[in-house]
């Protein structure tokens, strides 16, 4: 199947997953984090896939990437939120468990877009085959390699 969309992009959809659960969850919290720890759990879980869509929109795949790379950044933003959110009682553990199943697994998915995404080496030059061929006057002779040239 092809992308026309970053709504076709599975890495996106499991990301607006990820969005729900953390609106559920936070909901939860105390009245008194709604401008603070609330909102900015929100906002992070907004910028995962909001980074992918606009970066899918760019011209390049290297600015795809950069944008992939800053979700992964909100990612890990989301994740400590909610550790910190834990630690201060306002979730449970087992509410926090499957959101952070979601969030690892968006993770993931964003690292192998990642790399799908990396430039591939050409088949012509690899990093450990030398530039010229043996034959090349270029080349060292092999007698000049080993030490073992007589003159």
């Amino acid at each position: 199947m092809s992308v026309k969309s970053y709504k076709d992009l599975l890495v996106w959809q499991k990301a607006i997953d990820l969005v729900e659960e953390v609106y559920k969850v936070s909901r939860l919290f105390p009245r008194e984090e709604m401008y603070g720890l609330t909102a900015q759990l929100r906002r992070a879980a907004v910028s995962v896939p909001s980074n992918i869509a606009e970066g899918h929109a760019r011209d390049s795949t290297q600015e795809f990437k950069r944008f992939l790379s800053i979700s992964r950044g909100s990612l890990a933003e989301v994740e400590t939120q909610l550790i910190i959110a834990e630690r201060l009682g306002y979730i449970a553990d087992e509410d926090i468990a499957p959101i952070l199943s979601i969030q690892v697994e968006v993770n993931k998915m964003t690292n192998a877009l990642m790399n799908r995404l990396a430039p591939r080496p050409s088949p012509l030059v690899t990093r450990h085959s030398p530039l010229v061929t043996r034959h090349s006057p270029l080349a060292p002779r092999h007698d000049q390699i080993d030490g073992s040239a007589q003159d």
